[in-house]
């Protein structure tokens, strides 16, 4: 059953998604408007809250992503907030303008028409443009990260001006405490994370192949370590060395094992430039970390448990191993293309055979997706089993709809995966 605090946290996001967009409705609501130029106007100041959520949710703090359930739901809802509050702001004008439009469409039109209309309207729509050019790159996974990431980097510009666009208009109450709260949302995502100041210092101690796309990075911490548990990852920045060329940014590794001197064991996988370049990390390359996120099993080790891992998704299952002995009985579906693509098998096996709890069942799959229906425990045996998934987006989404089909309910179901930017 779930504890108290793991409800709050389920809740939070949602609670904070809705008290903040209907706290400036309720301040700023419209009285006397036509019914559609009301509407146009609520939409607005729904939009403002939702953009102000999306900007809080984009933080990259541990203790705050422990709060909202961690950074990857968080960055699931800066999305869909995003997006929502997109849609609501590009709605405010339409309402604005179809408000007109009975007593003259040409009014109508001037209302939408910036040619016609003043600097400050101008703003609003500059604001809304920039929104749309930063929404369209999340939209598009495929196109390569620095680019991605300079579009995105044009949703904090696009708020900054919408906020800048209601005080034009003389709206400065509540908007210049937004504007603020927006401004120090933004500093803070920049100085703490984007440039690092929020790092610990650390530097590559070993590097230990582990297949041919694949090494083990040792980390050595050079001040207080960061706080890492069992099953979490770290966002890490790593510089130069005489064969290495640093990325210059911060991107996600999950630890596999970790020393009580706060040594953090990293494993990586050449999936893109970054991650490919890392095949030729040595010794002695300075990196700064923030984190631990994450955590798979949360409250619910205390039961038995499925764990499904597909390739490099293996690494935070590997890490909850090293740190103690299982307690419940575990099943860990183990899938890789083949054994030479296969990370910590032979550790694994070895694991599976001192361990009485522990039964592996490693798969080679080939390029193909497994046929779960024939793998998975039926559904008399996954009754209060919590079910743990990590690994690719395909293989993700096909365990959630074999493990629902069995009749394993959505709070039993726990993932990570690897489409994280």
């Amino acid at each position: 059953m779930a504890s108290a605090s793991s409800r709050l946290q389920r809740w939070s996001i949602p609670l904070l998604t809705l008290a903040v967009p209907l706290g400036f409705v309720v301040w700023a609501f419209p009285v006397g408007p036509a019914p559609i130029r009301a509407a146009g106007i609520v939409a607005g100041w729904l939009g403002c809250g939702l953009l102000l959520v999306s900007l809080l949710l984009m933080l990259r703090e541990p203790r705050l992503a422990g709060w909202l359930g961690g950074l990857e739901r968080m960055y699931r809802w800066h999305h869909v907030t995003g997006v929502s509050a997109y849609v609501l702001l590009l709605l405010h004008p339409l309402a604005l303008a179809a408000s007109n439009f009975g007593a003259s469409p040409v009014i109508a039109w001037q209302t939408l028409s910036p040619s016609s209309e003043s600097w400050p309207i101008w703003s609003g729509w500059l604001g809304l443009l920039l929104l749309m050019a930063g929404l369209a790159a999340t939209f598009l996974p495929g196109i390569r990260y620095d680019i991605w990431r300079a579009l995105h980097a044009l949703l904090g510009a696009g708020v900054l001006i919408g906020l800048v666009h209601l005080i034009l208009l003389g709206i400065d109450e509540p908007v210049l405490p937004i504007l603020a709260a927006a401004a120090a949302i933004l500093g803070w995502r920049l100085v703490r994370g984007d440039l690092g100041l929020a790092a610990r210092p650390y530097i590559v101690a070993t590097v230990r192949s582990l297949t041919e796309r694949s090494v083990e990075v040792a980390l050595r911490p050079l001040a207080e370590p960061a706080t890492v548990t069992p099953g979490q990852f770290v966002l890490v920045a790593f510089g130069d060395g005489p064969a290495y060329r640093g990325c210059g940014e911060f991107h996600p590794f999950t630890v596999s094992s970790s020393g009580s001197d706060g040594e953090l064991h990293l494993a990586v996988k050449a999936l893109g430039d970054c991650t490919r370049r890392m095949l030729s990390i040595t010794p002695g390359v300075a990196a700064r970390v923030i984190g631990g996120f994450g955590g798979l099993l949360g409250e619910a080790e205390a039961a038995p448990q499925l764990w499904i891992a597909g390739g490099i998704g293996v690494t935070p299952f590997v890490a909850m191993l090293h740190d103690h002995p299982s307690r419940q009985p575990v099943r860990l579906l183990y899938f890789y293309r083949s054994e030479g693509d296969a990370i910590y098998l032979s550790e694994l096996r070895a694991m599976a055979a001192s361990d009485p709890h522990l039964t592996l069942q490693p798969v080679a799959t080939g390029d193909e997706l497994p046929d779960l229906g024939g793998l998975l425990p039926e559904a008399g045996a996954l009754m209060d089993v919590e079910c743990c998934l990590c690994g690719p987006p395909g293989l993700i989404a096909a365990a959630q709809q074999a493990l629902e089909a069995r009749g394993v309910t959505a709070r039993h179901i726990h993932s990570e995966n690897f489409e994280f930017r």
